[in-house]
């Protein structure tokens, strides 16, 4: 599994795809997603748009993924 570093506290299912080199494009995610070939927390997911939060997983091309969300900015 290779965790994922993100900004914040979310990203979208299509852009965690995109940012790992999963796919090249929109279009490659739509066909992995209307074909049933990506699980998110071991379930199929079929939207781009899914929200995933520290802790999801996300199983797509071969690839196990796992969401970890960045520090925050120290405030003051």
């Amino acid at each position: 599994m290779r965790d994922v570093p993100i900004r914040g506290e979310m990203i979208r299912l299509g852009q965690l795809l995109k940012l790992t080199g999963v796919v090249g494009g929109g279009g490659e995610s739509k066909a992995l997603l209307g074909a049933g070939q990506i699980l998110v927390n071991g379930e199929p997911e079929g939207r781009r748009g899914r929200q995933l939060h520290d802790g999801d997983t996300v199983r797509a091309g071969g690839e196990e993924l796992r969401v970890v969300a960045g520090e925050r900015p120290a405030q003051g």
